[in-house]
């Protein structure tokens, strides 16, 4: 059961570090949707089959037309590549700040700790990521509305970053 966590928290970390050190559009979706994949299939193995639902339908359907956007709006002829010698070097940097980061962090995690939600109390009747959802609608509809607010000036942050000083691919019209 460990060796599972442990192999979907690497490959979770991988993508991290693959959004994280490609300069191209191109190359950085595909580190999301891994990234967003496996975070979901973390949450479910603990538990959270809602939440995991709920999160994926925003990240694939909300994140990626922002890349999609940005994308179409940055077309490079000649993309850089996770092969190439500059990211390389990103990635080697990012995966020793990753596992320093993680043995400085590491006093007194175990993993006795890695159980899921509904393992915490017996004979319950209901999942435990479905509590929450009342909440989300009764008292949770500011951060709801900030959260949505987050989202479009992060969507016009991105197209604005993208655009530079010539327009990309709209240019030629």
């Amino acid at each position: 059961m460990s060796f599972l966590n442990y192999l979907l928290l690497a490959g979770f970390l991988t993508g991290l570090v693959t959004v994280a050190s490609n300069p191209s559009p191109f190359f950085a979706a595909l580190g999301l949707v891994s990234v967003s994949s496996l975070g979901c299939a973390i949450l479910v193995w603990h538990g959270g089959s809602f939440l995991s639902l709920i999160l994926f339908l925003i990240y694939l359907g909300g994140m990626m037309v922002v890349f999609a956007y940005s994308a179409a709006l940055a077309a490079e002829p000649f993309p850089e590549s996770p092969g190439d010698p500059g990211v390389k070097i990103y990635v080697v940097v990012y995966l020793l700040a990753v596992i320093i980061g993680g043995a400085y962090m590491s006093n007194g995690w175990y993993e006795a700790s890695w159980v899921s939600a509904d393992d915490m109390s017996e004979f319950s009747v209901s999942r435990a990521d479905t509590w929450g959802v009342g909440l989300v609608y009764s008292s949770g509809g500011g951060v709801l509305g900030v959260t949505v607010g987050a989202l479009l000036l992060t969507l016009i942050v991105v197209l604005h970053v993208v655009q530079g000083l010539s327009r990309g691919a709209v240019r030629a019209v």
